[in-house]
């Protein structure tokens, strides 16, 4: 096993030339993971949806853009042949739950034929390719309080058809490793945030509210689900780099929770973002934003990923909100500007 790899270690292979393949490249995770590699030096390339806005990346003009749809696996094997990447980070996805109830087969069949179409391609055209998944910490389901933070050694219980569909991708990763010594690592993100996220997720909903309100746009009623609930919380500026490293020194066919090892109420997050706004703001309980099924707690241990790689989260809750909350507040500003609905 690789001993501890220290940031300062790591930061001295930043300016070489490796090149990188990252689904959902658009995206809010994927669009700060490019970030980082280009800022590293590497060379990136990253998929998108045809069609796809693709905003996000404005921050990397580097990086090279693939219109693909990944379920078409004729046309992932041509682009990962093309590219011939060193590292493969699959992160494209549809990731939202409530989406997942709403309509589990297209959630389904988008997950696990994107990730087997991956798999695949680098298995026949580049297989010393480190390929990483992206599961989700979903996969865990309820876990008994008494056996939290929950590390990577306790039973998966999807309770959703997302969660089924990332037990599935990352059953696909260790079957590929196992059958074809695929270097393929498997990571389970808890919860994340930051600028550039979506609505339908709740610090991305939490300050898109708040920035409409602000602008008087929407009334100064801000609505809710479970605020009961508690999640592990970290800033996808972290985790991105936890991937990095996962990928590089993490052990191939093993499988890395990240995340930050504490939990925040829904309702003292609600808080949090309250206190940064610039006019009083009350709450009201919204159903449509509650799950059918929900877990009341999670909280995860990333001990493995930290002995592994060094890795360990460097930016504050209230960082978070803050440049969350700036950046809808930037976005509401343009919504005003252009009459266009952001």
């Amino acid at each position: 096993m690789i001993g501890m790899v220290s940031e300062g270690m790591e930061a001295q292979n930043r300016r070489d030339t490796t090149t990188v393949l990252i689904t959902g490249a658009a995206g809010f995770a994927g669009s700060h993971l490019a970030e980082e590699c280009a800022r590293r030096g590497w060379k990136v390339h990253g998929t998108a949806r045809p069609g796809e806005r693709a905003e996000n990346l404005a921050a990397v003009p580097e990086a090279a853009i693939h219109r693909c749809d990944l379920s078409d696996a004729d046309a992932v094997r041509t682009l990962v042949e093309e590219v011939q990447p060193a590292q493969v980070y699959h992160l494209a996805a549809q990731a939202s739950v409530q989406k997942a109830w709403q309509d589990p087969m297209t959630t389904l069949t988008n997950n696990i034929a994107a990730q087997l179409a991956i798999l695949r391609a680098v298995q026949v055209t580049c297989p010393q390719a480190r390929v990483l998944v992206v599961s989700s910490s979903e996969v865990y389901g309820r876990i008994d309080p008494a056996r939290l933070p929950v590390n990577e050694d306790a039973p998966l219980g999807p309770l959703d058809p997302y969660a089924v569909s990332k037990v599935t991708q990352e059953m696909l990763g260790l079957q590929h490793y196992l059958a074809f010594d695929l270097p393929v690592v498997r990571v389970r993100p808890f919860n994340h945030a930051g600028p550039r996220q979506r609505p339908g997720f709740v610090v991305a909903d939490f300050a898109r509210q708040v920035a409409m309100i602000e602008a008087g746009l929407s009334p100064p009623l801000i609505k809710v689900g479970n605020l009961a609930a508690v999640r592990d919380l970290s800033d996808v500026r972290d985790v991105v780099r936890a991937y990095i490293l996962a990928l590089r020194e993490g052990e191939a066919g093993a499988v890395y929770n990240v995340a930050s090892g504490h939990g925040i109420s829904m309702a003292d997050l609600l808080h949090a973002f309250i206190d940064q706004a610039g006019v009083p703001i009350a709450k009201a309980l919204d159903p449509a934003r509650l799950r059918p099924i929900d877990r009341p707690l999670i909280i995860g241990d990333a001990t493995r990923l930290r002995a592994r790689t060094g890795w360990t989260p460097t930016i504050p809750l209230a960082q978070t909100v803050r440049d969350t909350l700036d950046y809808w507040r930037a976005r509401v500003s343009r919504q005003t500007a252009d009459g266009s609905r952001q």
